[in-house]
């Protein structure tokens, strides 16, 4: 790089860090300025700007906020106070911010719950959340109505547009319920004496073990997501932002809605990703920028070209998210001619967060050698066989070089940036935090991701480690979907690991069975369809006789991952999920085609 070219980087990164601190300077945890209070702020300045669009519908800011006052009164009314919280399960839409915006200003947190999950995975998220009021829809209210069973007793369920005929006494519609409510703001009494250190929000993450977590987020958190990106992606008032991702998770929930809430842009929703629909959308709506996942990205390179030039002929100026991959950033950003791409990297209960100002592809992030002490990250080495971090003679972590691969981990600290709010089990928390580090007595997160930094100082995501894999844009728990498949029809024992795939981001899901004599692959193939949301099941499977153990009694994915469903590594039966047909075998005729990222999986 030539003087004047790296001259031109620094002065960049610095300009978007500089707007980014001075956005996140006023929040403190210890203070009593709440994520409700930034949002009335935004209202009051631009109480007639359009503030949300979901399909047909829209809100301005005042309306957004009247249907909040609405809901923060409606609960109120139903007896909950400060530090109850409720469930969320619903698909995007614009109720979903009022709702969870409304109940903060009263102090009520709100448990946004994957409206994708089914069966034990619902349960478990239901009942961590400590909720006695579920809001649904009516496309969520069913799902939940089949776990009640498994559930605390009392469990009110309030359903957006229910049919009369639907009510129960523990079921009731929503609509008519909150329209009497009252538009008026509820007075800041009702959160006097709160802090930002409080919880606004929980939401969830599958870890790398077990079923679903519950993150704490507290409006500390929360407002530092929002208005980090806020600034970091310098919009105004005049942008308008495209969301296709769901609004229970961090990027799509908090990042997006911060990038344009808190500066009196639009955000225009979608309730569900779609390929085909997606220029036009952001073509119609005049969208300046939209958030991503790396797998939309590929999902929206892999389309034939767009009808009337609308992928080109847009007006976006920007498009910000992560997991952008290094070979779909150029033909991604050149095909749908697209200025600036700004990749970012944290996770929703870590506290490392990273930004790559300079727009050079592959990297999540950018530390420049002066400014390493003013960030809380560093790689340590860390040993995959052992599946821990690796400690030199005196017992301390052993930092990365440039170019060597190391676990990132983020200084743990009282301040907003650095603090660690955890989950909502005590237990889960603390088995993310790394103590004894650089020195005795300090304290570490674990992101539980393997990346390299380069001698300029970006840093590339490499992979996760232990039992979470990366699928269709969601973080897949092994252990959660191994002990989902060990109660279908014929299956023995089974163990779940994630391959790589020639053409798709992340990895996808193999599961390998010891099965009972008759097993049936098209009734298996239904019960996955049945139980599992469609990024867990599994594309791949393999019929064992039997599964190796450590001594332990782990069971030994190493092997498996190396034969992934190659199948010339392996004697046993492979089959793969086809997107029409169910799980077809693997053969010599259509193994190339998965090779070459032809099938449809």
């Amino acid at each position: 790089m030539g003087l004047m070219a790296g001259v031109s980087r620094e002065l960049k990164f610095m300009r978007r860090l500089k707007r980014l601190l001075k956005r996140i300077k006023p929040v403190d945890p210890a203070g009593t300025n709440l994520l409700p209070d930034d949002f009335e702020k935004s209202v009051d300045q631009w109480p007639n700007h359009v503030a949300v669009i979901c399909e047909e519908r829209q809100l301005t800011y005042r309306e957004l906020d009247s249907m909040a006052n609405r809901y923060a009164h409606w609960i109120k009314g139903r007896g909950l106070r400060r530090g109850d919280t409720v469930a969320l399960v619903m698909p995007n839409r614009l109720e979903y911010l009022a709702i969870w915006l409304g109940f903060s200003k009263v102090g009520v947190a709100t448990a946004l719950v994957n409206n994708n999950l089914t069966g034990a995975a619902l349960a478990h998220s239901l009942a961590i959340s400590g909720a006695t009021q579920v809001l649904a829809d009516y496309s969520t209210w069913e799902a939940v109505e089949d776990v009640r069973h498994d559930l605390p007793k009392h469990i009110m369920l309030w359903v957006l547009g229910l049919r009369t005929e639907d009510e129960s006494s523990d079921r009731r519609g929503l609509d008519s319920s909150v329209k009497g409510a009252s538009t008026v703001r509820p007075d800041k009494s009702a959160r006097e004496d709160m802090h930002a250190r409080d919880t606004a929000l929980y939401i969830y993450t599958s870890g790398t073990t077990g079923l679903p977590k519950a993150a704490r987020i507290t409006h500390a958190r929360a407002q530092m997501y929002m208005l980090a990106l806020a600034g970091a992606t310098e919009a105004t008032d005049k942008d308008r932002t495209y969301c296709t991702l769901p609004l229970y998770h961090s990027t799509g929930g908090l990042v997006a809605v911060g990038v344009a809430l808190m500066n009196g842009g639009a955000l225009v929703l979608r309730q569900r990703f779609s390929a085909s629909a997606f220029w036009s959308d952001v073509s119609n709506h005049g969208c300046t920028m939209f958030v991503y996942i790396g797998e939309l990205c590929r999902y929206l390179l892999n389309q034939p070209e767009a009808p009337g030039g609308l992928e080109t002929k847009h007006k976006l100026r920007m498009a910000f998210g992560n997991g952008l991959r290094p070979e779909v950033w150029k033909p991604f950003q050149t095909r749908f001619n697209i200025p600036e791409i700004l990749e970012f990297y944290g996770s929703t209960e870590g506290n490392v967060s990273l930004f790559n100002f300079d727009g050079k592809p592959g990297a999540i992030g950018r530390i420049p050698r002066y400014l390493r002490k003013r960030f809380n990250i560093r790689l340590v080495k860390y040993d995959l066989e052992a599946g821990e971090v690796m400690r030199a003679a005196n017992g301390l972590c052993i930092e990365a070089k440039p170019g060597e691969i190391g676990e990132a981990v983020g200084e743990i600290k009282e301040d907003a940036r650095h603090a660690y709010s955890g989950y909502a089990d005590k237990a889960a928390s603390e088995k993310k935090v790394l103590r004894d580090v650089f020195t005795k007595g300090d304290a570490f997160f674990l992101t539980g991701d393997l990346m390299r930094q380069d001698s300029e100082g970006y840093l590339y995501f490499v992979d996760r480690i232990g039992d979470t894999y990366r699928w269709k844009g969601e973080n897949v728990s092994t252990t959660e979907v191994a002990d989902r498949l060990s109660t279908a029809p014929g299956v023995k024992e089974v163990t779940v690991y994630g391959v790589p795939v020639e053409g798709n981001e992340g990895k996808a899901g193999m599961a390998s069975l010891v099965t009972e004599p008759g097993f049936d692959m098209t009734a298996f193939a239904e019960f996955v369809e049945r139980e599992l949301p469609a990024y867990a099941r599994p594309v791949f499977v393999r019929v064992q006789k039997d599964l190796e153990t450590t001594g332990t009694f782990k069971y030994r994915k190493v092997e498996l991952v190396q034969d992934g469903f190659d199948p010339k590594r392996s004697k046993d039966p492979l089959w793969f999920r086809d997107a029409e047909k169910g799980y077809v075998r693997i053969n010599a005729r259509n193994y190339p085609k998965l090779l070459e990222g032809k099938a449809r999986l």
